[in-house]
């Protein structure tokens, strides 16, 4: 048995070495749905609780929301922060209320602070299903992950 919860992405991004539309940069509405599996507690009637899956995932994935997604080698990301400095946000604004915890891993780095997330491969629907999983694969027994970004989407079973 599964049970599933879907969050709400808004971001930007860019895909470097891409002939089209989707070189410049231009933002979406994201939704990632997570499947998570086990047997009914008997006592609750879940697999585990919807609400508490999207809380254990918001925790990390909000750095996402309302963020810029750039590859790393992306020759946007220092003036971008430069711009940051200059503006005096690079460290956050009293604005900026969707800070979550800072990470870093093989697949990517958030600068919560400044709403960026840098990753090392394009950011994809297949792509950022592999980000989502490794931040989360120790949280939650995920069984699949489904990604929707405008016309494309992207699944895995884990």
């Amino acid at each position: 048995m599964k049970s599933l919860t879907r969050l709400n992405i808004q971001y930007a991004h860019r895909f470097l070495n891409y002939e089209g539309e989707a070189q410049y940069l231009h933002g979406h509405s994201g939704h990632l749905i997570i499947e998570v599996g086990g047997e009914v507690d008997a006592r609750t009637g879940f697999v585990h609780p919807c609400n508490s899956i999207k809380n254990t995932a918001w925790e990390v994935l909000k750095n996402f929301d309302h963020a810029l997604i750039l590859q790393e080698e992306d020759p946007l990301l220092q003036p971008l922060l430069d711009v940051y400095v200059k503006q005096g946000i690079r460290d956050g604004a009293p604005t900026n209320t969707m800070v979550g915890a800072a990470f870093e891993n093989e697949l990517a780095k958030a600068y919560p602070e400044c709403r960026l997330v840098v990753v090392k491969k394009v950011a994809t629907c297949e792509n950022l299903i592999e980000v989502f999983h490794s931040l989360l694969k120790d949280k939650l027994n995920i069984t699949r992950m489904t990604f929707s970004s405008g016309d494309n989407s992207a699944s895995e079973v884990f």
